[in-house]
């Protein structure tokens, strides 16, 4: 008989892809070695073998890549901020600003306008990658061009081919010095403070593109940093212009230089808060001090209301009574505010000091945001691949477990979890999305702190969780709905597989688990119990159907478990008795006939099997389980249990 070929080792078809994965090749180096393997006429299962390991390392470099991206966005965010707190040159922060960008977004040119009130238009304050001296020195009219129509609407507008694009009102001015750059695709998003427009922020490129919604969020975000900085260097320039008033009144200068020292403080105060990586907290707390007052976060939920969306809108602290008020806003999404307690005479310096860490705060929650949402991903990644991934590396998945803090080599169970308002026929598509995105998120929450996994799947949630010393799948499953149902304030039904253990070492096993969860929670749901969480082991003889495997055992024992115990123990008949008084339709006097006993006895073994199973045994649904659990302790034979 023909011997098959010989496996090639799979480290030995690795390692190339290793090296490459090491020094960071490009994803054309990773057809080489295949290549070779060819030419020199490999056998096909080197050749495979080969295959599956540079489909395994691109995966691999792709996933390094995205981290690598997300590593230097969050990067050039702070570093920005960080140019921010010690602000002493604007043209110098602004074109960092603009560097950052056409790095990160891989653009040819960024730059960035500003508008000119006294001349009602447009123009270029600072360019990157920039070639050509009349674009350079642009004017643009409100409205006029792209750039025009962003500052004018104050809404990010993008072009995959400015040329051919009719949507904005083209001039020979800016036509000719968009084609002596050689600008084809274009994005722009608006500088604003409060309500105002003060500018625009530009990336474009010499060829057709499309930029994707993440990278015109980043974009957005670093037009907000741009616009703080213009606000920090004017409010420079009125401390400066007050400072030269101080000088010309002793005074004044006697009365103000406590104010300055204030705000001097809580700016180096800001600063090394920002570079420490400081909460929200931390920033309230520094600012109390500086203002001798309490400062206080709220969250958005909580925030007084009316004062809030002042603030937002006008881009200033808001006196609310007694109060100061300063909205925590990034782009258009609120976040939260700070409140200043008991200063209703609050000078400009100090309002804007109020302000001013307003601002760091939304930076500090955004950033946090960030982090937050990326390891959220890469948990859903990695919850993914072991549901979904058929040809994969156990080490590699151990691996990237570890460094989320979880052991795949312990036991686990998987939970599948769903809102309740999800599909309904009167529910708000938007509010539904909105709900589920909250499902995530608190979902996340739960697996981070348990050492597990969640991601978004079929229309819900699904979880990995370590189960504890002790516990039972039935109780996490009932735990993780109240929890959950409790965190985002809507109706959650969550469905548990049995206890699953090692979920690398076999592909299917996860994928099944699942499966066993989802049939528990659609039986939940069908039988009218939306909110609750539970396993196979809930539903009776109906859980021998919704289980992966059949443990007829175990469902024996938990309905008439006690009664067999007892006559193991004491040398009784009550199991033949149960089992005699149903097939004798439930009668006393049948039943005494059938076993030869006088109907006294049989009167005393139901009242004994009474105590053992519980008042309700004889219902119809608890006789049903009954019936079954005996007929299939009879065909186990005596050595059931």
């Amino acid at each position: 008989m023909e011997q098959p070929p010989p496996q090639a080792p799979a480290g030995d078809a690795q390692a190339p892809y290793l090296q490459l994965l090491a020094r960071g090749a490009s994803a054309d180096a990773y057809e080489q070695p295949v290549l070779l393997a060819r030419a020199e006429g490999a056998a096909p299962a080197r050749i495979a073998a080969l295959e599956d390991a540079k489909r395994l390392a691109l995966g691999v470099r792709a996933e390094m890549e995205g981290r690598r991206r997300r590593e230097a966005e969050l990067s050039a965010l702070f570093e920005t901020a960080h140019d921010l707190a010690g602000l002493r040159d604007l043209d110098a922060v602004l074109q960092a600003i603009v560097q950052r960008a056409r790095s990160l977004l891989g653009t040819d040119v960024a730059y960035l306008t500003l508008n000119d009130p006294a001349r009602g238009d447009t123009c270029m304050r600072v360019t990157e990658g920039s070639v050509a001296a009349r674009f350079q020195q642009l004017r643009l009219g409100m409205g006029e061009g792209l750039g025009g129509l962003v500052a004018q609407t104050a809404r990010p507008y993008v072009t995959d081919n400015y040329g051919q694009d009719v949507r904005f009102q083209h001039t020979r001015t800016i036509d000719a010095g968009v084609q002596d750059e050689g600008l084809v695709a274009i994005l722009g998003v608006p500088l604003t403070l409060g309500s105002h427009v003060i500018g625009v922020l530009f990336a474009a490129d010499r060829r057709a593109r499309v930029f994707e919604r993440e990278q015109i969020a980043l974009l957005g975000s670093f037009a907000a940093l741009a616009a703080a900085a213009i606000d920090t260097a004017n409010l420079l320039t009125e401390t400066r212009e007050a400072l030269g008033e101080l000088e010309r009144a002793n005074e004044i200068i006697r009365d103000r230089s406590g104010v300055i020292e204030r705000a001097s403080d809580v700016h180096d105060r800001l600063a090394e808060l920002v570079l420490r990586g400081g909460g929200v907290h931390d920033v309230a707390a520094a600012v109390s001090q500086v203002l001798d007052g309490t400062v206080e976060f709220t969250d958005a939920d909580t925030a007084p209301g009316e004062a809030v969306e002042v603030s937002r809108t006008e881009g200033h602290a808001v006196r609310l009574g007694a109060d100061w008020v300063a909205a925590v806003a990034a782009g258009g999404e609120l976040l939260g505010a700070l409140v200043l307690r008991g200063q209703p005479g609050l000078d400009p310096v100090d309002q804007r000091t109020l302000e001013r860490a307003a601002m760091v705060t939304s930076l500090l929650l955004l950033a946090r945001r960030s982090a937050s949402e990326a390891e959220q991903r890469v948990r859903g990644e990695l919850l993914d691949d072991l549901l979904d991934a058929r040809d994969r590396d156990p080490r590699l998945l151990r691996e990237r477990a570890a460094r989320l803090h979880a052991d795949l080599g312990t036991t686990h169970v998987v939970l599948a979890a769903r809102l309740e308002t999800a599909g309904a026929a009167d529910a708000d598509a938007e509010a539904e999305a909105a709900a589920r995105r909250r499902l995530w998120s608190a979902a996340n929450h739960l697996a981070a702190t348990r050492h597990g996994l969640a991601a978004a799947r079929d229309g819900g949630t699904v979880l990995l969780l370590p189960l504890r010393s002790g516990g039972t799948a039935s109780g996490m499953a009932a735990h993780v709905a109240e929890r959950l149902s409790a965190a985002i304030h809507e109706t959650v039904t969550v469905g548990a597989s049995a206890p699953v253990a090692d979920l690398v070492a076999r592909a299917e096993t996860a994928a099944h688990a699942y499966a066993e969860a989802r049939r528990c929670l659609d039986a939940l749901r069908l039988l009218g119990r939306a909110g609750e969480g539970a396993a196979a082991e809930d539903f009776g003889f109906l859980g021998l159907l919704l289980a992966d495997s059949r443990d007829i055992g175990g469902f024996v024992d938990r309905t008439i478990g006690e009664v067999v115990t007892y006559d193991e123990r004491r040398g009784t008949d009550l199991v033949r008795t149960l089992d005699a008084y149903f097939a004798s339709g439930t009668s006393p006097a049948r039943t005494k006939e059938a076993l030869h006993v006088h109907v006294n006895t049989v009167a005393q073994r139901l009242e004994r099997i009474g105590r053992l199973l519980g008042p309700d045994w004889q219902e119809p649904g608890r006789s049903l389980e009954i019936q079954l659990a005996l007929r299939l302790h009879r065909l186990a034979g005596p050595d059931h249990r």
